[in-house]
């Protein structure tokens, strides 16, 4: 679903083109102190009014309103050679029941994000691929793009395409040796475990959430008619890092070209917290599909610790996507010196269970060996008397 849309000047010549495609998720607060997230897409039905041309030192603007008073704005910046997207504003309704129907702040709330680099003048972008926009509580998809500002005599110009719809080189490859894929399938060699990151999400008191982990995605692809588990590592140095904090909560936002994932902590009982909701947006050029779960009750520690857990661990976001989880330690709230508290660890990781089981295993089969042993030496004993 994308809009188009044309702006035109006072003479009636088109001066900002723009075709695309934006899928939005909103993180908002309810009136339970919780956080819930709505994903919805801007539609192909929309209004321009507020765009502008730009005059008098005035910006161009492109506005899109839809909905119950929701809008999606870009203005534009240039130089002698080349223009640039400057703020992009989503702004959202609360007030609107039919997508935020149990908010806690009603109105209309905007978050500012970056968009669009560098083009050359008298050229049109050219975008089919997704990308991944993040801002505070809002993350936006945005594909299937065709957009130029300060057209010249209303007519776009060369397109200048995107770097993630150019061609990728073809690898050299060796062929006495099979090529890694990052997607490997059930007969290929299990992946390595993931390499750990080191993430925080900051407010204006400071760290609010702390995390270091490793992570894997586990996904099932139809194939030929059979489910075929596939997966793939996180890269924490490819990864963008965001995220926001509530009274009650704290969200992680991690994001690269193809993969969206967000951890939201919430407080339990005011004096534990936990892992509630686990969101995985996978992109695959201009196609995304998310996966949600929002009851989850993992990764629980008492706040002012930390949760660690060294030994893997699976989260079930859906019946075809699995996060596995290595070496975490996560800590909402009550963060100092962005050093992690004193940590709780999972009992996967508590050996203190496992020694006395054994132990006593040890005991046991001893005692069942003596046992054996002697009704096999009683039975030789009466097998030395004869009947008189």
């Amino acid at each position: 679903m994308a809009f188009d849309v044309e702006i035109k000047d006072d003479k009636n010549a088109t001066c900002i083109y723009a075709k695309l495609s934006v899928n939005v998720t909103v993180q908002y607060e309810t009136n339970t102190s919780s956080t819930k997230n709505v994903t919805f897409s801007v539609p192909s039905e929309v209004t321009t009014n507020g765009s502008s041309c730009g005059s008098n030192g005035k910006a161009p603007i492109l506005v899109i309103n839809f909905g119950n008073g929701h809008s999606w704005s870009l203005n534009f910046t240039r130089n002698d050679s080349m223009y640039s997207g400057g703020a992009l504003i989503f702004t959202y309704n609360t007030n609107d029941s039919t997508l935020f129907p149990d908010a806690l702040k009603e109105g209309l709330i905007s978050s500012t994000a970056a968009f669009l680099g560098p083009i050359p003048l008298n050229s049109t972008y050219k975008c089919i691929s997704s990308e991944v926009v993040v801002s505070e509580n809002v993350t936006q998809i945005i594909s299937d793009v065709k957009l130029e500002a300060f057209m010249q005599n209303g007519t776009l110009g060369k397109e200048v395409s995107c770097d993630a719809d150019k061609p990728s080189p073809t690898p050299t490859t060796n062929p006495s040796t099979t090529a890694s894929t990052t997607t490997p399938t059930p007969t290929s060699k299990p992946l390595d475990n993931p390499t750990t990151g080191n993430y925080s999400v900051s407010d204006v008191n400071g760290t609010c959430l702390l995390a270091s982990m490793g992570l894997q995605i586990n996904t099932s692809l139809l194939s030929e008619g059979k489910n075929i588990w596939t997966a793939f590592n996180i890269d924490p140095t490819a990864m963008s890092k965001n995220g926001t904090c509530s009274n009650q909560t704290g969200t992680l936002i991690l994001t690269d070209n193809s993969t969206v994932i967000e951890f939201t902590l919430a407080l339990k009982n005011k004096n534990h917290f936990y892992l509630k909701e686990v969101n995985v947006a996978l992109i695959n050029g201009s196609a995304s599909s998310t996966r949600q779960n929002q009851n989850l009750s993992a990764w629980e520690a008492s706040v002012g610790s930390s949760y660690m857990c060294h030994k893997e661990q699976q989260i079930k976001v859906s019946e075809d996507l699995v996060i596995n989880s290595f070496d975490v330690r996560v800590q909402l709230f009550g963060v100092k010196n962005e050093t992690f508290a004193t940590a709780q660890q999972c009992s996967l990781d508590d050996d203190s269970i496992v020694i006395p089981i054994v132990v006593g295993a040890a005991l046991a089969g001893l005692i069942v060996i003596i046992v054996i042993a002697y009704l096999i030496g009683r039975r030789k004993g009466y097998s030395g008397y004869q009947t008189l």
